[in-house]
């Protein structure tokens, strides 16, 4: 084992779903380096982060810290690495052998395309949260965690019914369309064509969030929007989403 992979856990059975995390395991799986994953309950993130050393990269809205996942720790060189993206840059770093993540020149437009993309699906979280798979011993505290960081009153108020839901719907496929549009002139699944680069990680570790927090229904008619582009997007990364 060369690297520790400290991934948010879920209910049984487990499964990598946030989208950070799944960020980190596409490249990890790309990279094709000996990793293990570690599997860390919500509630326990900050003490884990803490534990390996990982210094914060986030802040909650009143500039308190925020503890989140994913880390990597190199057991080779003791490198830690606590954000997706600079996990991206350290692999094709100390692992240059092999594909790459971030050829170069394209470091600057993918770190852009991370921002912008994050962006885009911000919005539409209220669509998902209520699918997460918590551990049931642990499900209670995830929930007033997630309450407290959104600044509402209960768990309830983290989603949408009906036609409010029906209109959030529409809008978000609004806002996919211009994310397909990147893929229009490529000749393949990924950006680049036959071959992803890290941007079809990014865009892949939302998707991801989507297929596991849906409803099946939704989730089923989402694989059909811009021509069923997403459907293909999201098996096409299935080679580089096992679980180690």
């Amino acid at each position: 084992m060369t690297i520790i992979f400290y991934d948010i856990a879920s209910g049984p059975p487990v499964k990598s779903f946030a989208p950070n995390p799944c960020k980190t395991r596409y490249a990890l799986n790309f990279k094709g380096v000996d990793y293990h994953t570690d599997w860390v309950e919500l509630p326990d993130v900050p003490s884990v982060r803490h534990r390996v050393g990982a210094a914060l990269v986030r802040a909650h809205r009143d500039g308190s810290d925020f503890p989140t996942l994913p880390i990597i720790k190199d057991t080779v060189t003791g490198k830690v690495v606590g954000d997706s993206f600079d996990i991206a840059v350290y692999l094709d770093e100390a692992y240059p052998n092999g594909p790459s993540l971030l050829p170069p020149s394209t470091l600057p437009l993918q770190h852009a395309f991370n921002i912008s993309t994050d962006l885009v699906f911000q919005p539409y979280i209220i669509l998902l949260t209520h699918g997460i798979s918590f551990n049931p011993e642990t499900a209670e505290r995830s929930k007033a965690d997630f309450v407290w960081r959104a600044g509402v009153e209960n768990w309830d108020q983290l989603t949408i019914r009906g036609e409010a839901r029906a209109k959030t719907l529409d809008a978000f496929k609004v806002a996919l369309g211009g994310l397909a549009e990147f893929y229009k002139r490529s000749d393949g699944p990924f950006m680049n064509g036959e071959t992803p680069i890290y941007a079809d990680f990014i865009l892949g570790g939302w998707i991801a969030f989507m297929s596991r927090t849906l409803p099946v229904n939704e989730w089923e008619d989402i694989q059909t929007w811009q021509d069923g582009f997403w459907g293909r997007f999201h098996q096409a990364l299935q080679k580089y989403a096992e679980l180690k």
